[in-house]
């Protein structure tokens, strides 16, 4: 009997460490890790509104109004929301929802959570509240949001803005939330540690209004040097990885251990281009001395660096097909996108000829500045545009940085031509960030690095969000974009394709918005 059960323990054991060894085995079923392809900044999710720190924040916390894998709204915290007039938005919250700390989900935490956002200095969610005058909670869980004229954008905009805990984050600091005193949500997961450049690691809420997930503890790896993220994957130190190179599409794909999902992205990649200083800090002649006037301020010169750009090959040698040539600032499938305009076509000799109109007729200096582990190939591509724009003249430099040095210098205005990835699930947004004159009162502009100004743009675009008409107000978005973007605005590169790779059997649909989330990653 007791041989017995020694052979019975040392199979068993036996075959646990065999388990132990394979592939995405049952004895890793409960927890999860994932590679990131680009750093985390900050866990305040009022402070940084950009794409990593986001989807950290959708594990934690959630929205009234969530987006589907095609970024279509669905209901989140709020079950429902109408238009009561064309100056009030009424929204039905989950009953019975419960903070991480056990304490109950009522209005008073939406009203809060909207109040912080609105608050925090430098922080980048004010424009997402900045139309509501004011906020009335009809019971626990019916609130009503009013606007000084009619808006139709207070549901998409809810979209951003994180619902925290009133009782755990009143007069708590971003540190507080990087700490972890703070980060107290109803999301699918809670927090537990951030460990800055390095790793984020969450733990299953069993409490979750929607549902308990498949993984106990889910560890997110910063790894935005993409061969390591690679390696990682290979090595099995990570389960699952998001922005594949597209040079290792092909391997991934032939490789019997892992499978891929893929999907087209909302992002779209342009470059900023200074068109508000006359001296603009990296243009200048070709001997490097500032120029008298800055030569990005002219349509002509704009319209010249475009047609210098093979967008074409952009997508066939540097993404190896993984992308889209794009003329617009958001993808095909996306709301307002703008079907007549067409990507500008390849023309030496034209952009020759619109500079020297200019004035310009033997080029000038320039800095491409761009970031080199945040976007797919992003370095890369900004060395073959810098070699395009070298057949017109144009002596261009290029200087990538890490996103978290590169990205406070873009917004502090520190370059003249710089590269930005956008998403956004309706073109009239993504407009009043990038393209709309900066107006801090309005929300506009928080991310026009360029400065661009146009009165008629901004008349269109407020025209559209004041109508819960939707074909009017894709009609007037998409004139909004066409006029922005033939006045080029901004000078956009392409659409990318977004993937992931993960070891077999685990599966993921993959989403247009790019996020990666735990709670939809499948063990089986």
């Amino acid at each position: 009997m007791i041989k017995a059960i020694s052979r019975g323990l040392g199979l068993a054991m036996l075959t646990m460490a065999i388990t132990a060894l394979l592939p995405g085995s049952i004895a890793r079923a409960q927890e999860l890790r994932i590679g990131m392809s680009a750093d985390v900044t900050a866990m305040d999710p009022h402070f940084v509104n950009i794409a990593p720190n986001n989807q950290i924040g959708w594990h934690v916390f959630d929205a009234l109004v969530n987006v589907d894998a095609d970024v279509r709204l669905i209901p989140g915290l709020a079950l429902s929301w109408r238009a009561v007039n064309p100056t009030t938005w009424e929204f039905k919250l989950r009953r019975g929802v419960k903070f991480h700390d056990g304490s109950d989900f009522t209005a008073a935490d939406v009203v809060f959570s909207m109040e912080r956002a609105a608050s925090i200095p430098n922080g980048q969610y004010a424009g997402f509240v900045q139309n509501i005058t004011a906020k009335e909670i009809v019971d626990p869980y019916t609130l009503r949001l009013k606007t000084a004229t009619p808006y139709a954008m207070v549901p998409p905009d809810l979209n951003s803005i994180f619902i925290v805990s009133k009782k755990a984050a009143t007069n708590a600091s971003t540190e507080d939330f990087n700490a972890g005193k703070a980060m107290v949500g109803t999301g699918p997961f809670k927090f537990v540690r951030f460990a800055r450049g390095d790793r984020v690691e969450l733990a299953r809420n069993d409490a979750y209004w929607g549902g308990k997930g498949h993984w106990e503890k889910v560890t997110f790896r910063i790894m935005p040097t993409d061969p390591a993220r690679i390696a990682a994957l290979l090595a099995g130190d990570v389960d699952m990885i998001d922005g594949i190179p597209t040079a290792d599409l092909a391997k991934l794909k032939g490789n019997a251990n892992f499978q891929m999902a893929q999907k087209v992205s909302w992002r779209t990649i342009f470059f900023h281009l200074d068109q508000w200083r006359d001296n603009s800090p990296f243009v200048t002649d070709k001997a490097g001395k500032p120029l008298a006037k800055n030569p990005l301020k002219d349509r002509r010169v704009r319209l010249a660096l475009s047609k210098a750009i093979n967008r074409a090959a952009i997508v066939d040698r540097v993404m190896e097909g993984a992308a889209l040539p794009a003329s617009n600032i958001v993808s095909p499938p996306v709301f307002g996108h703008v079907k007549d305009l067409k990507p500008e076509a390849l023309d030496i000799d034209g952009a020759k000829k619109l500079l020297a109109e200019a004035g310009y007729p033997d080029g000038f200096g320039l800095t491409v500045h761009a970031p080199n582990n945040r976007y797919v190939n992003d370095d890369q591509i900004a060395q073959v545009v810098a070699q395009m724009l070298s057949r017109i003249g144009v002596q261009v430099r290029v200087e990538a940085l890490p996103i978290n040095v590169y990205l406070p210098k873009a917004r502090n205005g520190d370059f003249s031509f710089a590269m930005l990835g956008w998403g956004s699930f309706s073109g009239d947004l993504a407009l009043r960030s990038l393209l709309a004159s900066p107006n801090a009162d309005k929300g506009f502009g928080t991310w026009n690095w360029s400065r661009y100004s146009n009165a008629k743009v901004d008349q269109l675009l407020e025209q559209g969000f004041a109508s819960v008409d939707e074909k009017k107000r894709e009609a007037l978005a998409r004139e909004a974009a066409g006029l922005a973007l033939r006045d080029v605005g901004v000078l956009p590169l392409h659409h990318q394709m977004a993937s992931w790779a993960m070891k077999k059997p685990l599966r993921y649909v993959g989403r247009t918005d790019e996020y990666t989330f735990a709670q939809h990653v499948l063990p089986k």
